[in-house]
């Protein structure tokens, strides 16, 4: 199945969550937020998260400026 992830058609088999993706893609457990289909999913949720064909997957790292 593809989902979208940052705005790029991604290819996950299915039954993927969304750990299985953010793993695969070397995003990682801290200093991030993700959303899925808009809305933020806590980091503890994400290993039960499971997707579906086509969903919108949002990538936020936090970084330090000023």
């Amino acid at each position: 199945m593809t989902v979208q992830l940052n705005g790029v058609p991604t290819e996950v088999d299915p039954g993927a969550t969304l750990a299985d993706v953010l793993d695969a893609h070397g995003v990682p457990e801290r200093g991030v937020a993700v959303a899925v289909a808009g809305e933020v999913v806590p980091r503890a949720a994400w290993g039960s998260t499971p997707l579906r064909d086509g969903v919108v997957l949002e990538v936020l790292t936090a970084v330090q400026g000023g």
